[in-house]
């Protein structure tokens, strides 16, 4: 059944002549419904007009710059007297109207751009398409009926752009069918497709190799490169559609603008807006990397500002944590405020929202509200009294009221088709002092409320955040409106989800309070200080984000492999080499003598230079090594390049040894020790090479570390969406092993040290290293051991 008020407005749009196809599909997009009918008012054409002059107001409706809104009627005149009668003319107005914006019409200027007055007659067209056809001539007879047509009207368009189009498009066909004459059966053929080239010779390589790469986008060059300077931020932000009243465009006054740019000094300022209530994760990496990253591009400042509305979630340790935590991932910020320091002026504006008629105290239980917010229906308490609403909220923040028993909510607009315009709660109570602004207040606002004004009193030029808050933008908007304050600019990007871990505060939360990993800084997990424990660089964090990018688009999930990526990049260029053995078997040296030690000298760097000595580490050789029990097998076979009965390697750095003899326990099965003989002329060339470490002094162990292997935390790559998330996490992501072996090299590695451990990974310096024993923790694998795939 189609409703009374939809007949009508069917009827509206094909008395303009629109067909009843276009008119019903319009009729099923409400937005354009809306501005449609806006504009066949503004255009007083609602009894009817010229189904030309229709589709130019429809046109308009769909198309007319959002900036320069004031200029609409003017527009929509001269297209109802004919003066603009063509596409090209209204595409030409689109254009000096948006350059135009708010401003001042100059109606000569508009009038030449547009081309009215200006008349095309068909002899003008005639000549205009002889001269085109002159000049295309051999290529239209080659190509016959294939001819572009387009490329020949776009011709035309150049030489004479106010013609109309149908003239043009009947004397090209003319033209076509007086140099062609009538179609033959080869014009009606299918073009033959082009067989595909074949492959480049080897000799011919070259050649192609030399052609340069393409350069790169502006984009990847600069990511920032998207985001509009301060003085451009007059255009309309976003268009707020509803139920009771006009549609809302939102925009800075031209006022409210030049009062902004005043202040600021045409400055960009952003925020990095964290709640305190956790550790900060990787996703906030990119978060930081757009807001602080945009503001030192453009010589401006970012405010590090604590969003700390409620007080029961805050705490001290957060807060230290995320000031600490900013400075390492490189960025400095340009203020650090609270939201709490303006919880008078957020007060004020609220008791000013009340005068204005834009909120009002209601008393509807958390359940009540849900229900009525489903139903779409109004709080019994929405239309009380203006007078009652400020004594009511006076009360409320006297502490007069009991905590449950009343809320402050905005008055937007309940039978939206946007459930964050269900009017919002604004202030409510809480009898909890607050972390930063003591116990003198009992009513906090809410992030809906705060957080916006908050961006205004600040004069944010650019409020950045993830596309989850896309749909808070009528509600921010509404409100920063409704209280005649500056609009920041308000741009939304794709929130960066890692695979094989969780994101979510809450899921964090109960992973560290509930003890399934070591705290808040378990290097298994994917907060910062968690990753920093591990031995990930904030650099190498940057570079990952940067890679990933800004946009909108939704990346869904990044594969952890992408970060190893980068980590791996700036560890493998900066971390020393080094040697250590996880799981030590014995082999003795038997043509070695006993008591005999000698330094040999071993590289930190793979390019290591010959006469750089701080190039270079010394390490101990002696009879008794210790090699990975996995690099000896009983049984040799021929991908294997590792240690058997018989068979000979490289020690890294020293001699060929080959095994002579095998120590077995009483199983017959576990190899004790090895006995092997070594090369000292080194003559023999095996094909494998394998670490070890050495007794540094007859009879006395090598340096005993201890190694935690960290794996991914979760087996799935989204352990966010199972129900039973808990039981995904992965029993191997943490083995310890007590008693590895090091060269003495790593006794003085300091905390946070990075090392290659060769063949074995990147590891860093645990904090709960000792004088006694240090400890490692393995960052990173030399290459990905996962099967390749993911984003």
């Amino acid at each position: 059944m189609v409703k009374e008020e939809d007949s009508k407005t069917l009827e509206l749009f094909l008395k303009i002549g629109l067909d009843e196809k276009t008119a019903k599909n319009t009729l099923a997009n409400n937005k354009v419904t809306t501005n449609l009918t806006a504009v066949i008012h503004e255009a007083a054409v609602t009894d009817g007009c010229d189904r030309t002059v229709g589709n130019l107001i429809y046109t308009v409706a769909t198309k007319f710059p959002a900036n320069a809104l004031n200029h609409r009627p003017t527009l929509l005149q001269y297209i109802v007297s004919t003066k603009i009668k063509t596409p090209a003319q209204l595409e030409a107005a689109f254009t000096f109207l948006a350059a135009t914006a708010s401003g001042d019409l100059n109606t000569q200027e508009f009038e030449e751009a547009c081309g009215v007055g200006v008349e095309v007659s068909k002899d003008d067209i005639e000549r205009a398409v002889s001269e085109v056809f002159e000049e295309k001539k051999a290529n239209i007879l080659e190509q016959r009926y294939r001819t572009n047509v387009g490329e020949l009207f776009a011709h035309v368009r150049k030489k004479l752009p106010w013609a109309d189009p149908k003239v043009v498009k009947e004397v090209i066909d003319a033209e076509l069918y007086k140099l062609l004459g009538e179609r033959t059966a080869a014009d009606n053929e299918k073009p033959v497709k082009k067989k595909k080239e074949k492959p480049v010779k080897a000799e011919d390589k070259a050649k192609v190799d030399e052609t340069p790469a393409p350069k790169p986008s502006e984009e990847e060059l600069n990511p920032y490169s998207i985001f509009p300077p301060p003085e451009e931020n007059y255009k309309v932000h976003t268009e707020i559609y509803f139920s009771d009243r006009p549609v809302l465009r939102a925009c800075n006054s031209k006022e409210l603008l030049e009062k902004h740019l005043k202040v600021t000094g045409r400055k960009v300022l952003t925020r990095f807006p964290p709640e305190p209530n956790g550790y900060l994760h990787i996703g906030h990496a990119k978060a930081m990397f757009v807001d602080f990253g945009l503001a030192k591009e453009r010589d401006g400042g970012c405010y590090l500002r604590f969003d700390d509305t409620n007080p029961e979630a805050e705490k001290k340790e957060y807060i230290d944590h995320i000031k600490e935590i900013v400075g390492w991932m490189g960025w400095e910020p340009y203020k650090i405020t609270h939201t709490s320091d303006y919880f008078q002026d957020l007060y004020e504006l609220a008791v000013e929202l009340i005068k204005r008629g834009h909120a009002y105290v209601d008393h509807q239980t958390a359940e009540e509200v849900k229900e009525y917010r489903e139903r779409k229906m109004n709080s019994p308490w929405r239309d009380r009294p203006i007078e009652e609403s400020l004594r009511l909220f006076d009360e409320m923040k006297k502490g007069m009221i009991d905590e449950g028993k009343a809320t402050l909510r905005m008055k937007q607009d309940m039978q939206s088709d946007n459930f964050n315009m269900y009017d919002l709660i604004a202030y409510r109570i809480k009898f909890t002092p607050h972390p930063h602004a003591g116990d003198k207040w009992c009513i906090y606002p809410s992030y809906d409320y705060a957080h916006c004004i908050v961006d205004s009193l600040e004069n944010i030029t650019h409020s950045l955040c993830t596309l989850e808050f896309e749909t808070r933008r009528a509600s921010y908007y509404w409100l920063l409106d409704a209280l005649g304050l500056y609009q920041p600019f308000v741009w939304e990007y794709s929130r960066l989800n890692v695979s094989n871990t969780v994101m979510s505060k809450r899921k964090l939360n109960r992973l560290v309070t509930e003890k399934w990993v070591d705290g808040w800084d378990d290097p298994r997990l994917m907060t910062l200080a968690g990753l920093r424990r591990r031995g990930v660089t904030s650099t190498a964090i940057n570079a990952f984000v940067r890679g990933i990018g800004i946009t909108r688009s939704d990346c869904s999930m990044i594969h952890l492999s992408r970060l190893e990526y980068h980590i791996r990049e700036e560890l493998n260029k900066t971390a020393p080499r080094t040697m250590v053995v996880l799981n030590p078997l014995k082999v003795i040296i038997t043509n070695l003598e006993a008591g005999i030690v000698t330094d040999l000298d071993a590289k930190k760097w793979p390019e290591a230079p010959v006469n750089d000595a701080s190039s270079f580490y010394k390490v101990p050789f002696s009879r008794v090594v210790y090699i990975e029990r996995t690099d000896f097998r009983l049984k040799d076979s021929k991908d294997y390049f590792g240690l058997a009965p018989g068979k000979s390697v490289l020690l890294r750095y020293a001699y060929p040894i080959k095994c002579t003899d095998v120590i077995l326990a009483d199983d017959k099965e576990t190899v004790l020790e090895i006995r092997a003989e070594y090369d000292p002329s080194k003559t023999t060339k095996p094909k494998g090479v394998l670490h070890w470490v050495a007794e540094p002094s007859p009879g006395v162990d090598p340096l005993k570390v201890e190694v935690r292997l960290f794996d991914r935390l979760f087996l799935s790559e989204n352990p966010a969406e199972l129900e039973d998330w808990l039981g995904d996490l992965n029993p191997e992501s943490k083995v310890v092993i007590q008693n590895a072996y090091a060269v003495p090299l790593v006794r003085t590695a300091a905390l946070g040290g990075r090392f290659q451990f060769e063949r074995l990974g990147y590891f860093a310096v645990d904090q709960d290293s000792t004088s006694e024993k240090l400890v490692f923790n393995r960052t990173v694998t030399l290459r990905d051991s996962y099967a390749k795939g993911g984003k």
